[in-house]
Order: C-alpha cells, then structure tokens, then sequence
C-alpha cells in the first residue's frame, strides 16, 4: 500500500464523508497547562463523554491513549502529539517535540498533532522542526494536523489578538500548510469574515480551536460562524473536559456542525439537557 493511499485512508477517518465533519476532543493539557486542570482528574469518564457526544477524533498522548484503548473503535481516531509545551520556564513557553511518526504509526494513531508557535526567538527551529514532521508525514501516508496557534494557549484570546493581530493567525496557518499540514487548527480570530479569510489563505480543512473558557453561548456562536464560512470541525478541550456536562456541550458542538442547527437552536437544546 503506498504512503497516499494510507493517508487518504486515515484522513478519511478524520474527516467524516457523510458530513464533511472532523470533531476534536483535546484532552492533552496535562503536557501544556501551566496549572493542572480539574477535568482531568478522572480523564476516562471525559474520554467516555467526549467520545458518546460525537467526537470522532480525540488527541493524545502516548501516556493517555494507552490507559483507555477500550474506548476506542472503528468511528473513533487517535490524534497523538508529538508536542508539549515547556510552561513552567520563567522566561516563557516553548514548544518541545515529545514524540515521532513512526510511534504514531506502532500505536495505531490516524493523525500527529503538533503545536506550530511562532513569533518568538525559537521560530527559526519551530519552522524546521514542523517541516521535517511534515516530510515523513508525507513519506509515511500519515496525516498532520498543525495547531496554527497563538504562542500561548493559556492567555487571554483577546490580549493575543491585540497584541498579534489576525494576521499572525492568517501567516501561521498557510505557513502550516505549505509544510505539509493536512488539517489545520486555528484560534478563533474576532470576526467570521477574517476567519473566513484565514481558511482562504491556507487552502486546507480548518478546524476552530475551542480555546479558555467562555460561556455556552458564545463557544456555539463562534462554532456556527465558522462553519458558515468553510470550517469543518472544531478541536476543543477546556470547554468540554472542564464543563460540567462534558457530554451534553459535545453534542450541542455536533448539532451545530454534523446537523447544521443555529446555535441557539443547540444552546436551547443543550440548556434543556442540562437544567
């Protein structure tokens, strides 16, 4: 079987063909959060959650998925990461590579995930590294999704975007893909259309990162503006493993991407789940 027939098979797992769809649940924060975060203390029930809501992909590492392996099926992919990130450094953040394609490939992973930063001292090798993550990608058959991220996951989404701006997002993004990114996840920008445009720039299915924590309301509204505009999934974790019905806000993301309801069609679904 060649490298772009085991992709094409992978991807198509990934990325549901009745729907057009790829749900991410990421449960990887215990190698990035500068803290350790609640919802991951009993990380199998999430898993479970994530997985009965409809997510259909969940991200990671090598650690997790082998505690769980159960949970997974013939609908459900492994995503594994090939980055953490060094938090705890009194100078900042930087993204450290953990892992490689050939153990995604002895594992059983349908994707790698790594975290693309850039803007910072260490872009030079952030760029070679996800460049040669890419080529053995691309030699493998295995596919790559690139988080096209502001440098810190952890701080406000709105003190980023002021301080880097939506052209940051739109660099990082189609620089993701021409190294070879096959999904490509991206930080909410502020408006649908400059979303819309970050999609145009890299020419590859984007996925909408869920981010920090923001109310039901506006996590749906951001999902249903980005479909609108071309996305095809979300990658979200603080707002499904910390919430308090991980489960029921899992499947109000899918109504809103897999059933194409308004937002407040889900939100007023999911209020009535939970109440």
């Amino acid at each position: 079987m060649s490298a772009i027939t085991g992709k094409k098979i992978r991807l198509n797992r990934l990325i549901q063909q009745e729907t057009n769809t790829c749900l991410i649940c990421a449960i990887d924060h215990g190698m990035t959060s500068p803290v350790f975060l609640d919802g991951l203390y009993d990380t199998n029930s999430r898993v479970k959650e994530a997985i009965t809501g409809g997510a259909n992909v969940l991200m990671l590492s090598r650690g997790v998925v082998k505690q769980y392996v159960e949970h997974f099926s013939r609908d459900t992919s492994l995503a594994l990461m090939l980055t953490a990130s060094s938090a705890g450094r009194p100078s900042g953040a930087v993204i450290t590579p953990i892992g490689s394609v050939e153990e995604a490939l002895r594992i059983g992973a349908d994707a790698v995930v790594v975290y693309v930063a850039l803007a910072g001292e260490n872009e030079p090798e952030m760029i070679q590294y996800v460049s040669e993550v890419g080529e053995t990608c691309e030699f493998k058959g295995m596919p790559l999704i690139a988080e096209a991220e502001y440098p810190n996951a952890y701080q406000s989404l709105d003190s980023m975007t002021q301080e880097l701006g939506v052209g940051y997002l739109k660099r990082n993004a189609r620089l993701c893909a021409e190294l070879g990114a096959d999904i490509v996840k991206v930080n909410w920008s502020g408006d649908q259309k400059s979303f819309g445009e970050i999609i145009r720039a890299c020419n590859k299915p984007v996925v909408l990162a869920g981010g920090s924590l923001i109310s039901d309301e506006e996590l749906l509204t951001r999902m249903a503006q980005a479909r609108a505009v071309g996305a095809v999934g979300c990658s979200v974790g603080r707002n499904i493993f910390q919430h308090s019905h991980p489960q029921a806000i899992t499947e109000a993301i899918s109504r809103v991407f897999r059933d194409n309801w308004p937002a407040r069609q889900a939100l007023d679904e999911l209020t009535e789940k939970t109440r």
